[in-house]
């Protein structure tokens, strides 16, 4: 076992390594259905901007990671027992302070998760890649393959969020743009001057 491992484990990570039979692909459909989980009143959209805000991750790629993981169903449970909208193992939840069951403690372990691993794959050649890469395999995976590890289910992973993140940020474009016509409009109603 190598040494940065070892240390790591020492530390208390725990890490997942998946098998060669984890190769099937996905039949997931890359546009999201975003579900308004009612339970009282959590606002999934509004936990996920406090917790970037917060971890300092962009909020659109917390929304790609929460629609690939779960598409945006907080009683989401995986026949691995990963559970809630990010999709976290109990243990990697307690590691990262929050209750899986719990979406807004799910949504702030994940985000924390996140930000951790953005900082811990800062130098590399494509950061953000490596970060989802070990979202989904386990950082020991991708730091032993240098990068992207050679698994079909975690490369189709990888291609999942980067495409639900385009498709956020255009989405966040469109509204911004939208507010701005609005916005526009409105002003040109009240002064006819224009």
């Amino acid at each position: 076992m190598n040494l940065l491992f070892t240390a790591l484990i020492s530390l208390g990570f725990t890490f997942t390594i998946p098998s060669t039979r984890d190769t099937a692909i996905s039949t997931f459909s890359p546009t999201p259905v975003e579900k308004q989980v009612s339970r009282g009143a959590f606002d999934i959209q509004a936990s996920i901007q406090a917790m970037a805000e917060k971890y300092r991750v962009p909020a659109d790629f917390v929304r790609s990671i929460v629609a690939a993981e779960s598409n945006f169903d907080s009683a989401a449970v995986s026949s691995k027992g990963a559970i809630g909208l990010m999709q976290l193992m109990p243990e990697t939840a307690r590691e990262w302070g929050g209750d899986p069951k719990i979406p807004e403690q799910n949504i702030e372990a994940g985000t924390r998760y996140l930000s951790f691993l953005i900082n811990h794959y800062r130098k590399n050649r494509k950061p953000l890649t490596c970060a989802i890469a070990a979202y989904n395999a386990g950082p020991a995976v991708v730091d032993r393959y240098h990068g992207v590890p050679p698994f079909r289910e975690t490369r189709g992973y990888v291609a999942r969020v980067l495409s639900l993140l385009r498709h956020f940020r255009r989405e966040g474009r469109r509204g911004a743009r939208d507010l701005q016509v609005a916005e526009a409009t409105a002003g040109s109603r009240a002064n006819p001057e224009n």
